[in-house]
């Protein structure tokens, strides 16, 4: 994997890792994981507990992201 411009340098990565992992723990982010899952499942989409886990992320990281460039 390739993180640059992600995170530019060692702390920016563990700063960027650190909020992933507070993101993948919550509460928010295992429901909706949980209710993708199900969705895919349901119509027998492939692998569809690791398409639902990056959906959910992406959706979170997404909505981070927009956070942060709005209060900018």
């Amino acid at each position: 994997m390739n993180f640059t411009g992600l995170a530019p340098n060692a702390a920016n990565l563990r700063i960027w890792l650190d909020q992933i992992a507070l993101i993948c723990l919550s509460e928010e982010f295992q429901k909706l994981k949980a209710e993708l899952e199900s969705i895919y499942q349901e119509v027998n989409f492939p692998e569809a507990g690791v398409t639902a886990f990056a959906d959910a992320l992406y959706a979170f990281l997404t909505e981070h992201e927009e956070v942060s460039i709005t209060a900018t």
